[in-house]
């Protein structure tokens, strides 16, 4: 801003119309906007984009210019461009967070629970396996635990857990609640899984689902809306691999949701696992940290062998600016407990324990269960994606 000038209210008005078509906000009460005042018939506006390559940096552009010259005695107008400090980046998207909040339509998730996404960028690195286990961990401490499995295609999750019962709903003279989807339920001492999955809807296990994006996306929406889920501590998301149609509909659906990242040590792995971080940062939805799954494998005379390389889980945690909470050792109990049902979490051994200790990590420290006898979350800090640069 030059020496002297202030800002039009005229023209921060318009801006407001301005929507940042990542943070689904306007551009002024994001504070994107540095200054914005009249010299000579001349608009000249300077604005902060969450980073200094935005891609979306033409289509503000563009609004921009087209709103501000609408405006009287406005002929030109020259944009100056700039980038969000840390700091402001930071309460940007918290803003974005709240308002997605704010306007995501009610589902039947209870606003008690925390929900968690874990995601991967690829598969087979064990994503399945560290839900059903993390799963079994929670409710092995007493708390109630959904499990959505949200890869509508390569449902694994039923199997996992010994589960092999039918989906069912309430019947019609069950009040407000007929037709609601009720979840498979299996007790873990004093805790409680509760499984909604399409796996639990097929005729078989072999029986392929050929659905298409929309339909996944749907699909997703109708779990969330349309299932009786009662009352959670903790909802896990088992989602597909990848960025696609499920990972950005549960961004809108549950605006709420927070990410476990789940790699391997290969860097292979950790390289496409960035990617899913950065969705989630563009999503406006934070990551608690990373799980490195596979990783040494121990023999039983104590030697550790790094067969598919090692430090990638730490790297990955780094570069995104999250905790590592935790590496699985290879380990053969951790297939066969997926394939007979039993998770190895509830065994004990080396990967049982990283289980156990990874969730109570999560309840101790990185996302407690909310305490309604206090009724506030308030004390719960939510971590921040921020991908280095360079």
């Amino acid at each position: 801003m030059s020496e002297g000038s202030t800002n039009d209210e005229r023209i921060l008005a318009v801006l407001r119309e301005v929507m940042d078509p990542e943070l689904h906000d306007n551009i002024v009460d994001l504070g994107m906007v540095r200054s914005a005042y009249l010299q000579d018939q001349t608009a000249h506006v300077t604005i902060a984009l969450t980073t200094a390559g935005c891609p979306l940096r033409a289509t503000i552009k563009r609004d921009c210019e087209s709103r501000v010259t609408s405006l009287s005695g406005i002929d030109n107008v020259q944009l100056h461009w700039d980038e969000l400090t840390p700091e402001e980046r930071s309460r940007a998207m918290d803003r974005a967070r709240s308002h997605a909040r704010a306007s995501a339509a009610p589902t039947q998730i209870p606003a008690r629970t925390r929900v968690i996404s874990v995601a991967s960028g690829k598969g087979g690195v064990g994503k399945s396996s560290v839900t059903v286990n993390l799963a079994s961990a929670f409710a092995s401490q007493g708390f109630t635990v959904g499990v959505l499995d949200a890869d509508i295609w390569g449902f694994s999750i039923p199997r996992m857990l010994g589960v092999d019962s039918r989906l069912s709903a309430r019947p019609a003279n069950s009040g407000e609640d007929k037709g609601k989807i009720v979840p498979v339920e299996r007790r873990e001492g004093s805790g409680l899984i509760k499984l909604v999955s399409t796996g639990l809807m097929v005729d078989t296990e072999e029986t392929a689902l050929m659905w298409r994006g929309l339909m996944l996306a749907k699909a997703l929406e109708q779990f969330l809306h349309d299932v009786d889920w009662g009352e959670l501590d903790y909802l896990l998301i088992d989602m597909p691999p990848g960025t696609g149609d499920v990972q950005m509909a549960l961004a809108r659906l549950l605006p709420q949701a927070q990410m476990l990242v789940i790699t391997t040590p290969a860097l292979n792995a950790q390289k496409v696992a960035v990617r899913v971080a950065d969705m989630a940062r563009r999503s406006h939805m934070p990551v608690l940290g990373v799980i490195e799954n596979m990783s040494a494998f121990v023999t039983p005379d104590g030697k550790s062998w790094a067969l598919f390389g090692e430090g990638g889980g730490q790297r990955l945690a780094d570069e995104i600016n999250v905790p590592l909470l935790g590496s699985i050792p290879l380990e053969p109990a951790v297939s066969s407990g997926g394939d007979n049902g039993r998770p190895v979490a509830l065994d004990g051994g080396p990967a049982g324990e990283a289980f156990q200790n990874i969730a109570s990590q999560i309840v101790n420290e990185i996302f407690p269960p909310v305490n309604m006898e206090e009724c506030s979350a308030s004390s719960i800090a939510e971590v921040p994606v921020t991908l280095k640069s360079g």
